[in-house]
């Protein structure tokens, strides 16, 4: 390539328009590597939280005693704030004496509300990256079709048509479509790999509402330890029981 044709020299040479669209399509491609690096934190370390919760509830741990360790921690999360929404509720409507048909009920919407909030959080900048994925080839394709409209507009200006007089204005609009998909393909791969696990992560979570749904549906009784305990918990929760009843 001749060095009067190197990759610099033709951004800088290209029309405004077409620079807006790489510097825009650069923004995006930025953009979209700090989510993934982001979203790949994220679910790494609610994958962690998950199991090391699920090692704790499996353990044998009396349910009382588990949601007294975790009711003062700030920063539940995962597994750990959904059991603790939906065990509230179970002391809260415990504590009132509704029937056990109704507190089931009552903890089983909890624990999908408590589900679906984590989620969003858990899948937050997916978006992004979809629209980042199918946006960015046609911005970089609409930079292209500007930049070789420019340069037949100026080859017909000419006396003599040549390769030459028409090669950096082409050149200049190809790299708009590179730039696009530079920024689309890394978007869609991560968008479906995060899809996955997310979806994985949702599937573990919601067999563990399921779980603790029938375990509760067992024990809740007049006699089971966890019904017994469940009146002088509710008054030691007090406030934060209170609280969770907006959730």
């Amino acid at each position: 390539m001749p060095e009067s044709l190197n990759i610099i020299d033709l951004i800088t040479q290209a029309s405004l328009l077409v620079q807006i669209v790489m510097a825009l399509l650069l923004l995006a491609s930025l953009l979209s590597w700090v989510i993934i690096f982001r979203m790949s934190a994220r679910l790494g370390t609610a994958r962690n939280f998950d199991e090391q919760f699920e090692t704790w509830f499996w353990s044998g741990e009396d349910l009382s005693k588990l949601y007294q360790g975790i009711q003062g921690s700030p920063e539940r999360q995962g597994l750990e704030q959904i059991f603790y929404v939906g065990f509230s509720e179970y002391l809260r409507m415990h504590k009132k004496r509704q029937p056990k048909d109704d507190i089931i009920d009552g903890v089983e919407r909890k624990l999908r509300v408590g589900l679906g909030r984590q989620q969003l959080l858990l899948e937050s900048g997916l978006t992004t990256l979809a629209s980042i994925g199918s946006v960015a080839p046609y911005v970089g394709l609409f930079g292209t079709v500007w930049g070789i409209m420019n340069a037949f507009l100026g080859l017909s200006q000419t006396e003599q048509a040549t390769i030459a007089s028409v090669a950096p204005g082409i050149a200049e609009a190809l790299i708009a479509t590179a730039m696009g998909l530079f920024a689309a393909i890394p978007a869609v791969l991560a968008y479906n790999h995060f899809t996955a696990k997310s979806s994985r992560l949702y599937d573990s979570r919601a067999l563990f509402c399921d779980e603790m749904t029938g375990m509760l549906q067992r024990e809740t009784s007049t006699d089971n330890p966890v019904a017994s305990t469940s009146s002088s918990l509710g008054s030691q929760a007090g406030k934060q029981t209170t609280q969770v009843q907006g959730l």
